[in-house]
C-alpha cells in the first residue's frame, strides 16, 4: 500500500487499520445489507491520509450512518462535527467523493454498490482534525456585514411588510449555515489570498438581504448595502458560475436571486449621475 499525505482525494495508507471491517450497527430498512467501502480522511491540521473501511450498509441509511459506524467499530477516535443528523443544523458538512455535501442527508441509494465513498473535509477550511475544519472565517466574515438597522419611529410589534417582502427575505433565511457555499466557491477554494477581501456567497446573500428589506434604514445611516458589498466584501470577485447554488442544501437561489441583483444594483448606484450626486451631498452634510 502506499501513503497519501498531501491530497485528501488522493489513494490508500499504510495505516494498520486500512482496509479494515465491521458488521456493527443495526439495519435501517428490511433488506440485507451490503458491504459498502469508505476512503476517510485521518489526520490533524495539514497533515493526513486517506484510510479505507468496509462496513455494513443498509436500506435507507445516509453516510453519516456509516461514519458513526465506523466510529462504534472501528475507529473510535475519529473525528467527525454533526448535531441534529435532519439536515438543519449544517454542521456536518464534508466532501463526499470531491462534492461538498451533509453527511447526514447524502443516501448511500445515490451511489453504485460497488462505488468507494471518499470523505474528507472540506477542502477551503483548515484541518483541526480528521473530518473536522476550523470555519472560523465564516464568523469573522459575518461579523463584518452591518446587522439590520431598525427604523425610526417604530416599536416592537408595529413592523409591517408585505407578502411579497417576506417571501423574498423568507428564502434567503432557509440558509443553515453549512457553509457549503463558501466551501465550493473557487474564489476561495483555489485562491487562499482572495479570503481578506472576500465574504463568500452566504453572506454577500445576508448582505443582499438587507438591502431589499423594506424596513431597513441603514440608508438613514449613510450606509450603502450594495457599494459596500462592492467595494468592502468582495462582490466583484462572484463571476456567477452557480457553484454555490448548486450545492445548497435548502435549494436556495443564491445566484440568481441574491447575488446577481446585487451586483445590478451596485453597478446602477455606482454609474447612475443622480445617484452619484445624492450620495456626495449626503456625505458631505455627515462629514459637515
Amino acid at each position: 500500500m502506499s501513503d497519501s499525505t498531501d491530497d485528501p482525494t488522493g489513494g490508500p495508507t499504510d495505516d494498520p487499520r486500512a482496509e479494515a471491517t465491521a458488521d456493527g450497527g443495526t439495519g435501517a430498512g428490511a433488506g440485507p445489507p451490503r458491504r459498502a467501502r469508505l476512503r476517510i480522511w485521518r489526520g490533524d491540521g495539514p497533515s493526513g491520509r486517506l484510510t479505507d473501511y468496509t462496513v455494513d450498509a443498509h436500506e435507507g441509511e445516509v453516510v453519516l450512518d456509516l461514519i458513526h459506524r465506523v466510529q462504534a467499530t472501528l475507529a473510535p477516535d475519529l473525528a467527525v462535527r454533526w448535531n441534529c443528523k435532519a439536515g438543519k443544523c449544517g454542521s456536518c458538512s464534508a466532501e463526499i467523493n470531491g462534492r461538498p455535501r451533509l453527511l447526514c442527508m447524502t443516501r448511500m441509494s445515490l451511489f453504485a454498490p460497488d462505488e468507494v465513498l471518499t470523505v474528507t473535509p472540506m477542502r477551503t477550511f483548515p484541518v483541526i482534525r480528521d473530518l473536522v475544519t476550523d470555519v472560523g472565517f465564516n464568523y469573522a466574515k459575518a461579523r463584518e456585514i452591518p446587522a439590520f438597522v431598525p427604523p425610526r419611529g417604530l416599536g416592537p410589534g408595529e413592523y409591517r411588510m408585505s407578502q411579497e417582502d417576506v417571501a423574498r427575505s423568507q428564502e434567503f433565511r432557509k440558509c443553515i449555515e453549512c457553509f457549503l457555499c463558501q466551501d465550493v466557491c473557487h474564489v476561495v477554494r483555489d485562491h487562499e489570498e482572495n479570503k481578506e477581501s472576500f465574504a463568500g456567497p452566504r453572506f454577500l446573500m445576508r448582505a443582499a438581504e438587507l438591502d431589499t428589506h423594506p424596513l431597513d434604514a441603514a440608508g438613514e445611516r449613510g450606509l450603502d448595502r450594495a457599494r459596500d458589498a462592492q467595494k468592502e466584501h468582495g462582490l466583484g470577485f462572484c463571476n456567477i458560475t452557480k457553484c454555490c447554488t448548486e450545492v445548497c442544501p435548502e435549494s436556495i437561489r443564491i445566484t440568481d436571486n441574491a447575488l446577481i441583483p446585487l451586483k445590478e444594483r451596485a453597478v446602477d448606484r455606482a454609474y447612475d449621475p443622480l445617484v452619484w450626486l445624492g450620495s456626495r451631498i449626503r456625505r458631505r452634510r455627515r462629514d459637515d
